[in-house]
């Protein structure tokens, strides 16, 4: 859900319905100009600190189900140089002021500027993340978030 809109394309969600969504790396991907193929990137912060991306939730009656949403935004530095949004890192000072459905809607978007996104970090890592299971096996070495050389 892109920043610019989520409080009225969620508007109910945005009011009262807000999550932290618990990550300790992501991926994003970019064309390799060698070959035209898909480059992963694993990002970060120092250290594989644990961080939490802002989120909204919803519970779906007729399906019976609770989904959430991962809020948006345009990216900066240094994501900018692998694309041009990015998942939305909230500073954990304002993690409790989030997730407290009395915070006034019209004071969200400003606290939604508190994010820690300058402090990414980000390795190319193996193409093979693309894939789910290799040989049938789970998909999961250290390949796919330590850095590489490219080709």
């Amino acid at each position: 859900m892109r920043i610019e809109s989520v409080d009225t394309a969620f508007r109910d969600a945005f009011k009262s319905k807000r999550c932290l969504i618990p990550a300790d790396g992501f991926y994003e991907w970019t064309i390799s100009p060698a070959d035209r193929g898909k480059d992963p990137w694993h990002i970060f912060l120092p250290g594989h600190a644990p961080f939490s991306f802002a989120g909204l939730w919803a519970y779906n009656k007729t399906l019976d189900m609770t989904s959430c949403t991962i809020i948006t935004e345009p990216a900066g530095e240094p994501m900018r140089q692998l694309h041009d949004r990015q998942p939305l890192i909230l500073d954990p000072a304002y993690y409790d002021v989030w997730l407290n459905a009395d915070t006034p809607a019209s004071d969200l978007k400003a606290l939604l500027s508190r994010d820690i996104d300058g402090q990414l970090q980000f390795n190319r890592v193996e193409r093979e993340v693309n894939a789910a299971t290799i040989n049938k096996q789970p998909n999961d070495h250290s390949g796919l978030v330590g850095p590489i050389n490219p080709l």
